[in-house]
């Protein structure tokens, strides 16, 4: 990596007074690597691995099938969704792990949407994740008397209408970082009838998070960014208690039965949160999971969301010279309130310029068309990482280090 000398004493003190310090010694982190992209794919704990290697050669080697009672692996859906409700301001019984975020977001918009008769339109905006808007394009598809609505984002409370069945949102955006008020928007959907669908892909584990204080109907996030869960981990989905009995979900698999083992004939949904249970539940992305989680509850929320907003304040500020001398532009609002975890740039060359910072051991990740996006995790990056980053692509803007041949070709992954 590229010597910048030492962090000032500022930067130096944000890390010797940081509560959270000591947690950074539990993820397995390359020594030498700077990662600010734990908001696309988290570090691992470094007891994951034990943790799935027990599960693969005690339970599954030495008890079998015996494991699903004897080790409770049936119960980890709920048991994992109980302890990720206490991030995220949910009740225990709100909250199941179930398949991909992309499928759990399907069961829920696709039940929302049944349970909203007489209402015709799902309200989005146009620059939301693209996998929410491609399987609420497949939900529609479903019902040939409704549509899919995208407005951009300035205008969206205002188009929210007596016709709106369900407002699907990200509440943190993935490529600017912008935060939708999440308390204001449930209140203007109820206010019209409509039901709430977030999306807390970006937001759990970096900002605050209160459902169950909004009065938030639905919601799903993945587990593999913050929550470092690993590669695919599985994603979560929330339900409020008030709804659960009211909507059925679309794909009624055996474990989503009132009685799975009773190998009825006829469907007949679950009680509860249970009703969103699909397939047999992946245990070992499950375990990965739920060591990533419990080592998140050592944490205090309230300090996670302190730091996230310290470190996001420290990387806009270091960057605001290279804004100046080099062509970057702050695609992410400044107020805390207003965003995310991680700040995202426009440049022109923004692949190019991710590409020569992971060169150089600072891992960010670009995001189409222009955006080089940066995220610090509250967790297990330090103040002098974010400050030797920026000073780390000073050194790459100023000597052209970008402008080489090898880092315009792209990956299939960015």
């Amino acid at each position: 990596m590229i010597d910048v000398g030492p962090a000032p004493e500022p930067v130096r003190l944000a890390d010797a007074n940081d509560v959270l310090a000591p947690l950074r010694a539990r993820f397995a982190l390359p020594p030498a690597l700077i990662y600010l992209d734990g908001n696309s794919l988290g570090a691992p704990p470094r007891t994951t691995a034990a943790r799935v290697r027990q599960t693969i050669e005690a339970e599954w080697g030495g008890d079998l099938i015996a494991s699903w009672n004897k080790h409770d692996w049936i119960g980890a859906p709920q048991r994992v969704g109980a302890k990720i409700a206490r991030l995220i301001g949910a009740k225990a019984t709100e909250v199941v792990v179930a398949d991909s975020t992309s499928v759990s977001l399907f069961k829920l918009l696709a039940a929302a949407l049944a349970h909203q008769s007489g209402r015709h339109t799902i309200l989005t905006e146009p620059d939301n994740f693209p996998t929410d808007g491609y399987i609420a394009e497949g939900v529609v598809g479903l019902f040939p008397d409704r549509r899919l609505r995208a407005v951009p984002a300035e205008d969206l409370e205002a188009a929210i209408d007596t016709d709106t069945a369900v407002v699907l949102l990200t509440q943190v955006h993935y490529k600017s970082g912008r935060r939708w008020d999440m308390a204001r928007l449930t209140q203007a959907a109820h206010r019209a009838g409509a039901v709430i669908l977030w999306d807390l892909s970006h937001s759990t584990g970096a900002i605050p998070v209160d459902l169950g204080a909004a009065g938030a109907d639905l919601a799903v996030g993945c587990g593999y960014k913050y929550l470092n869960g690993g590669p695919g981990a599985p994603s979560y989905l929330y339900v409020a208690e008030r709804l659960q009995a009211d909507l059925t979900s679309p794909l009624s698999g055996w474990m989503g039965h009132a009685a799975p083992f009773a190998f009825a004939p006829d469907y007949q949904p679950a009680s509860g949160i249970d009703r969103f249970l699909t397939g047999t539940p992946p245990i070992l992305s499950l375990v990965a999971l739920e060591e990533a989680i419990d080592l998140f509850l050592d944490a205090d929320m309230a300090a996670v969301a302190a730091k996230a907003e310290a470190l996001s304040d420290l990387l806009i500020a270091e960057m605001e010279p290279l804004c100046a001398e080099h062509g970057f532009t702050l695609a992410t609002p400044r107020r805390f309130a207003e965003r995310g975890a991680h700040a995202s740039f426009t440049h022109p060359h923004a692949y190019e310029i991710c590409q020569a910072l992971i060169a150089e051991g600072v891992v960010g990740d670009f995001r189409a068309p222009a955006i080089l996006r940066l995220g610090p995790v509250p967790l297990y990056t330090r103040f002098e990482d974010v400050w030797r980053a920026v000073q780390v692509l000073r050194v790459v803007m100023e000597e052209r280090r970008w402008d080489r041949p090898q880092y315009r070709v792209r990956a299939r992954v960015t």
